[in-house]
């Protein structure tokens, strides 16, 4: 298990690379879009209900797509992306908590939302099973986890090349390229309700339901 002290120097790298990047990250990121996650967020976004927290809300590339009704809330790291954020919630015309912290510590009560929501953020959260395990503590009973990220393709040699990506990857953003979100959602109290892999099994989306069962406690490594 990744310690405390660990994990804290590698959110603070995290934080420095995104405040780095915040003024360029929705050009750097079109592409990669298109390519990959074409109406990802779209399909996101309208699974969302009641009160919402965005997990990693980025530069606010998903605020345009949630439906009426709902009660938003987002939580960022960077304060640079944050600032981009809120100058697009605000032209948006749309009212929403976003607040800088992490998701590894979420600044909530208990059993606060009824939908968290993470898309192309759990790749570079230094601790993606805090971060989860965090969404589940925020969520009421049965709330609803919506993902949309990469993750390992479980095609050997799509596998392999991402594997030879990765420390490249890494060093350049702190993107992880073999994590998937599965291997700790049961464990951690989660039913998968939904799971749709395309591009090759490197594209994710996921909606997860929080159960009774309690999280398994995780040993040292």
């Amino acid at each position: 298990m990744t310690s405390t002290v660990g994990t804290s120097i590698e959110t603070e790298r995290i934080q420095r690379i995104f405040d780095k990047m915040a003024g360029k990250y929705d050009r750097t990121i079109r592409l990669p879009e298109r390519l990959l996650f074409e109406g990802g967020r779209e399909w996101a976004c309208s699974s969302v209900t009641g009160d919402v927290l965005e997990i990693a809300v980025g530069t606010g590339r998903n605020l345009s797509f949630y439906p009426k009704g709902i009660r938003l809330a987002g939580i960022e790291l960077s304060s640079a992306m944050l600032e981009i954020a809120r100058e697009r919630a605000h032209s948006l015309g749309l009212t929403a908590d976003l607040r800088q912290g992490d998701a590894q510590a979420l600044p909530f009560a208990d059993e606060s939302f009824d939908t968290a929501i993470c898309t192309l953020g759990l790749c570079c959260i230094p601790d993606p099973r805090k971060a989860l395990s965090e969404a589940r503590r925020v969520l009421r009973p049965h709330g609803k986890l919506v993902l949309m990220e990469h993750v390992r393709s479980p095609q050997p040699i799509v596998r392999g090349i991402q594997r030879a990506l990765e420390p490249l990857m890494y060093w350049m953003e702190g993107d992880h390229l073999v994590r998937d979100p599965v291997d700790h959602l049961d464990s951690l109290g989660f039913r998968i309700e939904y799971l749709n892999r395309t591009r090759l099994g490197i594209t994710e989306r996921l909606i997860a339901m929080k159960t009774d069962r309690p999280p398994e406690r995780q040993g040292p490594s």
